[in-house]
């Protein structure tokens, strides 16, 4: 069967895909806010791992995770929550985290339970393309997961043709060389170095992430690229508003 996230690739309309930290605001919410957003019209999911070193993240991620944590949330019990999620929501689900704790439940194992549970995908920002390459790509496959990697205004021509090859779904494209965090608009680095990306014609889709916050960044963001990824400006508004409004974040940014 077709990777959902090659499926959801395959469809005509620009992406977006919400990030959301696994266990916050409450332990046990992390089903809900994803039927929630399935149920709201977004596209594709990206949930994440908490880890008590995010290397990535801005200071709204980093909260969310440190009190995450904080309610008890393990790889052990984000697997149990979601041994059913297959029967209430159909949209790719991609777990975000950090290659730490998936060394420490193994990584075939933890693969084996992403295929056991519908996972489709996974981001890992401290794992190498290369060595995933190497040690990795083969355990990724056998268990039916696309393996997502990060590009930056930074990164070489050449390093993003590499990841373009290894790569078998999207491609993550940071904004802007910072941590994750929310902004209002784009300036025109931005939006050279998206112009940059589309003029290399890759094989995979761009998903653009970090910055996107609301109606303009999104249609920013997707005017060259796929799909745009949301993550801060998400937790902020499940700070501030609890997990009752999730439709009408949606709602804002489309």
């Amino acid at each position: 069967m077709k990777n959902r996230i090659n499926q959801k690739l395959a469809e005509e309309k620009k992406l977006l895909s919400i990030y959301f930290t696994a266990g916050y605001p409450s332990l046990q919410d992390t089903v809900k806010v994803i039927e929630d957003l399935e149920n709201s019209g977004v596209d594709m999911i990206e949930i994440g791992l908490p880890f008590s070193d995010p290397l990535a993240d801005g200071p709204t991620i980093q909260e969310s995770s440190t009190i995450a944590l904080k309610n008890g949330m393990t790889t052990k019990i984000l697997f149990e929550q979601l041994k059913d999620i297959r029967q209430s929501v159909n949209i790719p689900l991609v777990i975000m985290g950090y290659f730490n704790p998936m060394m420490q439940y193994g990584v075939e194992a933890f693969c084996a339970k992403c295929q056991e549970i519908g996972i489709d995908g996974l981001i890992i920002p401290d794992l190498p393309v290369a060595e995933y390459n190497e040690h990795y790509r083969k355990t990724f496959e056998k268990y039916g997961l696309i393996n997502v990697f990060l590009i930056t205004p930074q990164t070489s021509d050449d390093r993003i043709r590499f990841i373009d090859n290894v790569s078998n779904g999207f491609i993550y494209m940071v904004s802007s060389a910072s941590t994750t965090g929310a902004k209002n608009t784009f300036g025109n680095v931005q939006q050279e170095y998206f112009e940059r990306i589309e003029k290399l014609q890759l094989k995979n889709p761009q998903i653009v992430g970090f910055g996107i916050s609301n109606n303009e960044t999104f249609t920013q963001a997707t005017k060259t690229a796929k799909g745009a990824i949301i993550g801060s400006a998400f937790i902020k508004h499940l700070t501030l508003n609890g997990i009752d409004t999730i439709n009408d974040f949606v709602k804002g940014i489309r």
